[in-house]
């Protein structure tokens, strides 16, 4: 769906008028850009780029009873300009549902439960080294309902049913099982086993794993993804680390992915980040992709991010 400022701006207002008389509504975003060399495989060149720049709106209401309805309406904003006109605003996760004892129901636009499974591990999500760039399974996906239950013990399931909106098309189906805490605030561990079906044509499997160990944030992620249409299929695994001290944060990332046919493909990056305030943060990364059967690509960066 593509929308235009003057919606956002009403939007805008709708929340305020709603927040007179709703328990809880919060506006947040995300502003993120590089100034950064890229060469996708045909030379290098200078651009600006905006990465996944946006703003939300999300809050609930207690309706009484340990039960509360609870919404998210969450947009892209391009911020560098190079969107065609009338594409600068796009949708991200956008739902509507219910949260009480039994876990929580949302409908509408969501990530699947296989894309959340994956944590904080892919410490360049969003930049070009996010790991949607060598594997399927990266699926925000519409006409979606998500379940997701109470933690026992620390174990968590959720499902996304993804309905097929044609008579022609499948439904498809996520399930993930997530263990601890994936932002590691209130553990040092965390684990996810995910599986799709049928979703945006392929079948994928994904294990993941992130902890702390002697001031290092280690992470792993093994994954299989197989095309339905054809069997085709890809393994891949990703190691992450970082460290972090006083300001600043180093980190880097390997991803590999080996295609039925020898075809094997590999992602490598290393990047800093430094803390200006909670808020903000500068940082800079170089990525480089070598492809068997595609043209290399190379990324050198440097930019901020502004949460609010």
């Amino acid at each position: 769906m593509k929308l235009s400022y003057s919606v956002i701006a009403t939007a805008l207002l709708s929340t305020f008028s709603i927040s007179a008389f709703a328990g809880d509504v919060n506006i947040y975003g995300k502003a993120n850009l590089t100034v950064q060399s890229s060469d996708d495989g045909e030379g290098s060149y200078t651009e600006v780029k905006s990465n996944a720049s946006r703003i939300g709106f999300k809050g609930g209401h207690d309706l009484g009873n340990d039960l509360e309805v609870i919404f998210k309406a969450e947009f892209q904003v391009d911020l560098d300009g190079d969107s065609e006109k009338g594409n600068s605003i796009t949708d991200r996760n956008q739902y509507i549902g219910l949260k009480g004892n039994f876990g929580e129901v949302l409908l509408g636009i969501n990530d699947t439960v296989l894309k959340q499974s994956q944590g904080k591990v892919d410490l360049f999500s969003d930049l070009n080294a996010d790991i949607k760039n060598l594997w399927k399974g990266e699926n925000r996906m519409s006409d979606t309902i998500t379940y997701k239950s109470p933690k026992f013990n620390g174990l968590q399931l959720g499902v996304t049913y993804i309905a097929e909106d044609a008579i022609d098309t499948e439904d498809g189906t996520s399930i993930a099982l997530f263990y601890g805490d994936s932002g590691l605030k209130k553990s040092t561990f965390y684990a996810a086993v995910a599986i799709d079906s049928e979703v945006k044509g392929y079948d994928t499997k994904r294990l993941t794993v992130q902890g702390k160990l002697a001031g290092f944030t280690l992470g792993a992620i093994a994954h299989t993804q197989e095309k339905v249409s054809d069997g085709s299929e890809v393994d891949g695994f990703l190691f992450s680390a970082k460290y972090g001290f006083d300001k600043v944060t180093v980190k880097a990332q390997l991803q590999t992915a080996e295609y039925d046919g020898g075809d094997d493909r590999s992602g490598m990056t290393l990047g800093a980040d430094y803390a200006l305030a909670k808020s903000t943060k500068l940082f800079a990364f170089y990525t480089t992709f070598d492809m068997d059967s595609a043209a290399d690509e190379d990324y050198l960066a440097v930019g901020l991010e502004y949460k609010f």
